[in-house]
């Protein structure tokens, strides 16, 4: 075997072992394995931001949804946050503002929204959120679906 065979050898006999003990350790009903607090996953493997939830429990309800479009409403009581998930692109409306701790692949950062205020994005990746406030939070976020783009 030469050099180059062997380190590509030893590269994935460590891929597979490090990966293994994650799946290993996942829970049945919850395809997203644990891995020591670091989620590495494709994101259709991830929820939506309707799937994910709080501990088990929705923080977004279906406002409205047909075939151009999907309404949330999102709310978060202070302690309630957001569990890992991605978004498809939205229109983002602040009903009631508050303070949440969002984590992404930039980091970690705090963010302040004040009622009134709105957002656009082409979609996100991934993120998760936490209500660090003092106060309930709520969202709208309005996502096209790909019909509405034909």
């Amino acid at each position: 075997m030469s050099g180059g065979e062997t380190v590509k050898r030893a590269l994935f006999i460590l891929s597979v072992g490090l990966a293994a003990p994650a799946f290993a350790r996942s829970e049945p009903q919850n395809p997203i394995p644990h891995s020591g607090g670091a989620l590495i996953m494709p994101k259709e493997q991830l929820p939506d931001a309707l799937a994910a939830g709080w501990k088990g429990d929705k923080v977004c309800e279906v406002l409205q949804e047909d075939e151009r479009l999907r309404a949330l409403k999102c709310t978060f009581a202070p302690g309630v946050g957001h569990e890992r998930h991605f978004h498809a692109a939205h229109f983002g409306y602040v009903l009631e503002g508050g303070k949440m701790r969002i984590t992404d692949a930039e980091g970690v950062r705090i963010v302040e929204t004040k009622a009134g205020a709105s957002w656009k994005s082409d979609g996100v990746a991934w993120h998760e959120a936490m209500n660090v406030g003092d106060t309930k939070t709520s969202y709208i976020i309005v996502e096209p679906k790909a019909s509405a783009r034909n």
